[in-house]
């Protein structure tokens, strides 16, 4: 069972993907509504994966990316403007487009297999 954390602004999407990680058998961290908040998560709590909005309430996400990368802990981006939405410097990051499906979040997961 992996520790899942999600980084997203709409709770209502944040209950989803959270009912999606439960019913994929793994626990939930989160979810982070906000940067400052999902940043304290990944320093003080144990996370195996990620899934990050680009969009935060105004803010990117990529200093979660860029925290995440530096730990060496794996993440997906998921977005409504798919790649479109990346910076250069995470273009060949993981991405899913908003709404998604369990199928798309379980082939996501399988790097932690």
């Amino acid at each position: 069972m992996a520790r899942i954390l999600i980084v997203e602004d709409e709770m209502l999407v944040a209950m989803l993907i959270e009912d999606l990680i439960l019913d994929l058998g793994h626990q939930v961290v989160g979810p982070a509504m906000r940067l400052e908040a999902a940043l304290d998560i990944v320093d003080s709590q144990s996370v195996d994966f990620a899934i990050l909005d680009i969009n935060l309430a105004g803010k990117q996400s990529f200093p979660v990316a860029d925290r995440l990368k530096a730990k060496g802990i794996p993440f997906m981006f998921a977005s409504g403007y798919g790649a479109a939405g990346l910076i250069d410097a995470y273009r060949d990051a993981p991405i899913v487009q908003k709404p998604f499906e369990a199928s798309h979040l379980a082939q996501a997961l399988k790097v932690l297999s």
